[in-house]
């Protein structure tokens, strides 16, 4: 009788690549890509996470004792600050493992850096009369006092240091191709017909502009921060110590932070400004989207060539060709990014009552939604990097394209008809008839203007138009960027 076991099949009895050493990343970001990716680490992966904790509990200790909020309790010396802030400094592979290892113990991150910190305290203030110290680190504060001014300080480095430079930079090269082909004539297309001629210098300027707008919005973001116990009441403070102002002692810190401060929340800061950002930021990887789709489209009319010799590989089986995977791969990160960035936003602003702990989950996907987001800036500017300008397929297809002057000729008409000139009636209908539907020449557009009758200035003029010289305003358009 045969037999009904299934067949092995595919790589179930593949070896293992769960248990190689060292790890192998899951994802793309920590692996392929982790070299574009790798300045984010410093300010939104975990150990930078734990970093933040410890340098906000740090922060707090010295401002408790600095302004003798709890009496009878001394201020620390320069040194002790010192040492203590060279903790954070120094936080590297050994304590990322020494936090590891108590949080298998307290099933409980926040609680993991108040143990490390306290230890750290009882070898930087060893004397006995400094014993109580340590109960200062993590005074009268719940888990999000601390994670929320953490993740306000990691998302502010890592927009101003990592993110905005790599998205400026972007923009400057943008803005630098729109000068340069700022007279370049280009047949532009509406509807995906041929439409109005512009120059690729103005269109390229359209994208920089809108780009640069969006960066104007992040470069203004405030990063907000609380800090005042486990339902935003100042409840255990007042309980510990009835006589200090508790919310200036906040303001004073969350400031000192570099944040702005928020003095109504629940358990948790509310998290709008972390929506706000990443509705701006989504937003810039939108126009960024549209900035590679309408490359691309313009290096398959052939209107850009990609510079050759740069080592890649265009096809793998057809010699001839180079193809745009720098603005397709922006492209997939864009997105990726943006549902990351549109769930975070949408998700972040909502908590059940004083609290739940959906955004602790939610925030811990920032760092892939920055990344993607970092991926495709880097892919979209080695791609502009890569592109040379083609003026001679941009100009056949103009004068390919002579119907479009049935634009300019049927609006001079309409003026001069409503100053009344006699012959004038029904300009568009006219272009029209002639047009529509069909291609003419030079010689065609020219035979229609000199049977019309203009005035001998106007006929002049558009006789010696051409879809070349058609762009309006275009080149001085491209003077309004910055």
């Amino acid at each position: 009788m045969p037999s009904t076991a299934p067949a092995a099949t595919g790589l179930s009895h593949a070896r293992s690549l769960a248990d190689l050493a060292p790890s192998i990343a899951l994802g793309a970001l920590d692996g392929r890509y982790r070299g574009v990716v790798a300045p984010l680490v410093d300010h939104l992966s975990e150990p930078a996470l734990n970093r933040a904790r410890i340098h906000v509990e740090v922060e707090w200790l010295v401002h408790l004792t600095e302004r003798e909020v709890v009496p009878g309790v001394r201020r620390l010396t320069d040194a002790e600050k010192d040492a203590l802030r060279t903790v954070v400094a120094g936080f590297g592979a050994d304590e990322i493992d020494e936090m590891a290892a108590t949080e298998r113990v307290t099933q409980h991150d926040v609680k993991a850096v108040e143990y490390f910190l306290k230890a750290r305290l009882r070898d930087i203030a060893p004397a006995p009369e400094d014993a109580g110290l340590a109960e200062l680190i993590h005074f009268c504060c719940t888990s999000e006092d601390i994670n929320n001014l953490s993740y306000a300080v990691m998302v502010k480095g890592a927009v101003h240091d990592v993110w905005l430079p790599r998205a400026t930079a972007l923009v400057e090269k943008l803005t630098t191709m729109a000068r340069e082909l700022a007279d370049v004539p280009l047949l532009a297309h509406t509807h995906g017909q041929p439409a109005t001629p512009t120059t690729m210098g103005k269109e390229l300027a359209v994208l920089a502009w809108r780009l640069r707008r969006q960066l104007r919005r992040v470069e203004d973001a405030d990063f907000l921060g609380k800090l005042n116990g486990a339902t935003g009441t100042y409840g255990a403070h007042l309980a510990a110590v009835p006589g200090a102002d508790w919310q200036d002692v906040s303001r004073t810190f969350v400031e000192h932070l570099g944040l702005t401060w928020n003095p109504l929340t629940t358990q948790i800061e509310s998290h709008d400004w972390q929506a706000e950002l990443y509705a701006d930021l989504a937003r810039f990887n939108r126009v960024l989207h549209n900035m590679c789709t309408d490359v691309w489209t313009y290096i398959s009319m052939g209107y850009f060539a990609q510079v050759r010799g740069q080592g890649t590989v265009g096809s793998s089986t057809m010699p001839h060709k180079v193809n745009p995977i720098r603005f397709e791969n922006a492209e997939a990160n864009l997105e990726v990014s943006n549902a990351l960035l549109d769930v975070l936003a949408s998700t972040l602003v909502q908590s059940r009552l004083q609290r739940d702990l959906t955004d602790s989950s939610m925030q811990r996907n920032i760092g892939s939604a920055f990344g993607h987001s970092l991926l495709a800036i880097d892919n979209a500017h080695r791609g502009l990097d890569g592109l040379d300008a083609v003026p001679a397929a941009m100009a056949a297809d103009l004068d390919a394209n002579w119907e479009v002057l049935g634009e300019p000729v049927q609006s001079a008409m309409r003026a001069l008809g409503a100053q009344g000139v006699p012959g004038m009636e029904e300009p568009y209908e006219r272009l029209k008839e002639l047009t529509r539907g069909r291609r003419i020449g030079q010689d065609d557009l020219v035979g229609f203007v000199r049977g019309l009758g203009l005035p001998a200035e106007v006929e002049e003029r558009l006789a010696a138009l051409t879809p070349a010289t058609y762009v309006g305003l275009a080149p001085e358009l491209v003077r309004h960027l910055p």
